[in-house]
């Protein structure tokens, strides 16, 4: 009777083994994988202007711009040719002016005084420059140059009553707001990120204070934090393309 052979186990291939294994002598560890860049290395992403992920500091995203642009232009019109939306806005005002006691609204609203978030940005902006971070300091410091020179302007032209003062003109956009989210946002790209929040809230009670005292109408301040917006992301996609273009220590062979 014949007999079967047995099979034999497979033999290892030694030439497929060290191929797998090519990583490992440097690193290790028994994965294929160690020792390869990775396809997309996260410290080698570069900035992207447009806010996708890997800015530093956030930029808004395309639709989030175009949002606040496009709002910034109909909210201006309006104003402009005192239209329904306009109508609206000073009846919401009229019902919400002096619905808290105005020593609670004013303490909000002089949160958007120079005095006061001026000092807040030169300290972060020292601090980044004491980090070497130069370039965004810069940029934060000019974003809030830009504030004064969009804002009169648009007070000007626009040249909107006030709530409270009728005879008065100027109060389109709101300039203390406008000074508040740049102050208190570029703060926080300066020096955290984990701020970002905390420069929303300060933004916040600034516009809501503005408001229930009777010193700007709600539009007034919606406008400004469009400009902001925008303001923002003009500084922010500066700095990343800046700070593409810097070397950031690589070093070749010695």
């Amino acid at each position: 009777m014949r007999e079967t052979p047995r099979a034999e186990p497979p033999q290892p291939r030694p030439h497929r083994a060290s191929a797998h294994t090519a990583g490992a002598s440097c690193s290790g560890t028994p994965h294929r994988s160690d020792g390869r860049p990775p396809h997309t290395p996260r410290g080698a992403r570069q900035p992207d202007p447009l806010g996708r992920p890997g800015t530093t500091p956030p930029v808004p995203g395309r639709p989030a711009l175009f949002s606040a642009l496009v709002a910034l232009v109909v909210v201006t019109w309006q104003v402009l040719v005192h239209g329904p939306l306009a109508r609206l806005d000073e009846r919401v005002s009229r019902s919400l002016v002096d619905s808290v006691p105005r020593s609670l609204s004013e303490l909000a609203s002089d949160l958007g005084n120079m005095t006061v978030a001026l000092p807040v940005l030169a300290c972060a902006m020292a601090y980044a420059v004491w980090r070497g971070r130069r370039i965004a300091a810069l940029y934060a410091g000019l974003a809030m140059v830009l504030v004064p020179l969009l804002v009169i302007p648009l007070k000007e032209w626009t040249a909107r009553p006030g709530p409270l003062e009728p005879w008065a003109q100027g109060y389109y956009p709101s300039g203390h707001t406008a000074t508040a989210m740049v102050a208190y946002f570029g703060a926080a790209f300066l020096v955290s990120n984990r701020l970002i929040p905390v420069a929303a809230v300060l933004t916040a009670v600034t516009g809501t204070g503005l408001i229930l005292r009777g010193y700007h109408w709600p539009l007034d301040v919606l406008a400004s934090l469009c400009l902001g917006v925008l303001i923002l992301a003009v500084s922010s996609t500066c700095t990343n393309r800046s700070s593409s273009r810097t070397p950031t220590g690589c070093s070749g062979p010695s």
